[in-house]
């Protein structure tokens, strides 16, 4: 018999892989974004849809790739070069702003706001919420009780699923289009900066530090098909991780396509949420309604069910007196009481974090990616990610709701935050960060040097 590491895998196995992959990364938020980002676009679709997918598709896939350059197991791995304690302070604000402050609970409430709300009487709003998101987790609790079957829940069932709605809806939108995408009027944001604006528009997603997260998930189940050796579950997941993000990519240019003819027929939306009822509702009445209910619900699903699996497994390993289980429930339990403080409130305060943990993933994420060429030295890692930490910090302030961001400390983090490059941008970590790189590589190979002309004289 053949040992579990030689096991080779077949196009089945990879495609469940990869289907796994898409269904996680792909939640109700990679719906809606691109359909409003195509709204405020309009006829500038193209140059922001190319900003949307550095942020919401190449990186994503570079944190898939850096968990499998790494051999890492999931998001703490990705920060140990920095310690163990930066590691797990790292690893519990990536969960706890992708699970039950934030993006979790934003897994129930869209498909609730946009497929349920409008059927209920106002009255009833509170109760609808806290009804449907109690079901929600509960089904999101039970798809994810046991491990090995995550990959058959998602991958098999609930993903196949979802594909099949969604391109019912493209296939009605590209047969008969609402109208031109390049003769649309973009608004005046996108006018002149379409791209950086599509690039932070990415941020929305959670991707790239659900890519982080995700990856104990994947590699569980990646272990779960016979695959054990380090370097092949590597392969793997890198591969699953092409596939998986480039059909993303894909699905993202129809929705924002879709967004941007949506301009011949409705105004700009709120959200992404209402333009997509819109448009199901303009080809199928009442019945597209039920088919954006079901749509939101499955997706959504299938990432609230990626999500509480990955709080629940790397807390677990890191924790472990408290059982798989346990933590699973306590992150359904704590998401369902987020979810009920509703979506606005979920968007307003989600956003400054993201602001904050952006720049420290994508520069752990390049770091990684590269680590081999300075043997992953924690000197360069610490450089970076301390020029980085200033200009995040401040983005954080900025991006709060009114009653920080418009306070006397926040208006003075404002006016210090005009003085850093590409500010305007919404990327003035960039260039901290390069100084920092510089500096750390700087001393990674004065040390080398130092170490070689050491051994040298001791030699002779």
């Amino acid at each position: 018999m053949k040992s579990l590491e030689e096991r080779q895998l077949s196009a089945k196995d990879y495609f469940v892989v990869s289907s796994l992959l898409f269904g996680l990364f792909f939640g109700a938020g990679n719906l809606i974004f691109p359909l409003h980002l195509g709204q405020l676009a309009g006829g500038h679709w193209l140059t922001a849809a190319l900003g949307f997918l550095v942020t919401a598709v190449v990186l994503p896939l570079l944190s898939v790739l850096a968990i499998s350059v790494t051999h890492s197991e999931g998001v703490y791995d990705i920060g140990k070069p920095l310690g163990p304690a930066f590691a797990l302070a790292f690893m519990v604000l990536i969960h706890a702003t992708i699970g039950p402050l934030f993006g979790t609970p934003r897994t129930a409430t869209i498909p609730f706001s946009v497929g349920v709300q409008p059927l209920l009487p106002n009255q009833l709003t509170h109760v609808g919420l806290l009804i449907f998101s109690a079901l929600f987790f509960g089904a999101a609790y039970l798809f994810s009780y046991k491990q090995n079957r995550i990959m058959a829940s998602v991958g098999k069932v609930l993903n196949p699923l979802f594909l099949l709605l969604l391109f019912f809806v493209f296939f009605l939108g590209f047969v008969k289009p609402l109208g031109t995408a390049s003769a649309q009027v973009s608004t005046t944001a996108y006018q002149h900066a379409s791209f950086f604006n599509g690039f932070l528009q990415g941020y929305n997603t959670m991707d790239a530090l659900a890519g982080l997260a995700f990856g104990v998930t994947v590699v569980t189940a990646v272990k779960g098909l016979g695959v054990h050796k380090s370097s092949r579950v590597s392969l793997v997941t890198a591969k699953a991780g092409v596939f998986a993000t480039g059909t993303i990519g894909l699905i993202y240019l129809g929705l924002i396509v879709m967004g941007a003819t949506s301009l011949a027929y409705f105004k700009v939306s709120a959200d992404g949420g209402v333009v997509f009822d819109q448009i199901v509702t303009h080809y199928m009445g009442a019945f597209g309604h039920a088919v954006l209910a079901t749509l939101l619900t499955v997706t959504c699903l299938t990432t609230a069910i990626g999500l509480v699996a990955a709080f629940a497994q790397d807390f677990h390993k890191h924790f472990s007196k408290v059982s798989y289980r346990t933590w699973l429930g306590l992150m359904c339990a704590a998401s369902f009481l987020t979810a009920n403080f509703g979506l606005d409130q979920i968007i307003a305060w989600s956003t400054p974090m993201l602001m904050f943990l952006y720049p420290f993933a994508m520069v752990l994420i390049l770091l990684s990616l590269t680590s081999p060429l300075f043997h992953r030295d924690s000197v360069v890692y610490f450089f970076v990610v301390l020029f980085t930490a200033i200009p995040a910090l401040s983005d954080m302030v900025v991006a709060f709701p009114a009653v920080v961001s418009q306070s006397t400390f926040g208006k003075g983090v404002a006016r210090l935050q005009q003085y850093l490059p590409f500010a305007n941008m919404g990327m003035d970590w960039v260039v901290p960060a390069l100084v920092g790189l510089a500096l750390g590589l700087t001393v990674h190979f004065v040390r080398v040097a130092a170490a070689q002309r050491s051994e040298s004289m001791e030699q002779n």
